[in-house]
């Protein structure tokens, strides 16, 4: 309890210190007082944002799978703050999906949430490839998150009119759009792998042939 009012203990004391040994009036000193306590919030608060956004310290594993691949430390934290940035709006992203019923249906239809993170983790695994997901970073999730943002918004007034609807419905359509494009941007990034499977699965196709062709007849 005391940690948490401290502030206030503090100015009390302050207020008393000036109004006794400096001659100001009571009045002044309270307006002192709520001069300090309002610097005292504002930094508070840019404080908990910063905090929010920051960052995460990195691991020793993940520092020597960047360095295995081959990053400088400027690339390295270029990466991850990137990547810090990325995973704060797929996490608001997932939370304006659920907001509607309207959001919940695209997200049901697209995955555009399941996609983001499965992207997310390929880059990871990959981090030089960060150039090759640059529409998805830098275009289609950021500009997916705004409009969600303002949909929702809007959709909360507690009157609407024709157009209000309209609006919606427009933002609707759009939605829909870039949370396809996401999910497009996720199978696009992952084609090498299918290609290489598809690589695997032929030549698996033309051993298994050989060796029925190589097979001993049985004898009746």
């Amino acid at each position: 309890m005391i940690k948490r009012n401290w502030p206030w203990l503090l100015g009390l004391v302050l207020l008393f210190f000036f109004v006794r040994y400096d001659g100001i009036s009571f009045v002044t000193g309270l307006l002192l007082l709520g001069v300090i306590l309002v610097v005292w919030g504002l930094s508070g608060s840019r404080k908990k944002k910063k905090t929010r956004s920051e960052v995460p310290d990195l691991s020793a594993e993940l520092e020597s799978h960047y360095a295995e691949s081959g990053m400088s430390s400027s690339e390295i934290t270029f990466f991850r703050e990137t990547m810090n940035q990325t995973k704060n709006e797929i996490t608001q992203l997932q939370e304006n999906m659920q907001q509607t019923a309207k959001l919940k249906a695209i997200d049901l239809r697209h995955d555009p949430v399941k996609a983001a993170k499965a992207l997310f983790k390929e880059l990871v695994k990959e981090p030089n490839r960060l150039h090759e997901a640059s529409q998805f970073l830098y275009t289609h999730l950021p500009n997916l998150v705004d409009l969600t943002n303002k949909y929702n918004e809007i959709n909360d007034h507690e009157i609407k009119n024709k157009q209000t609807y309209e609006k919606l419905e427009e933002s609707a359509q759009i939605i829909d759009q870039l949370a396809r494009l996401i999910a497009q941007d996720y199978q696009q990034f992952v084609s090498e792998d299918l290609e290489d499977l598809d690589v695997e699965i032929s030549v698996a196709k033309q051993s298994l042939k050989r060796d029925n062709k190589h097979e001993p007849e049985e004898k009746s």
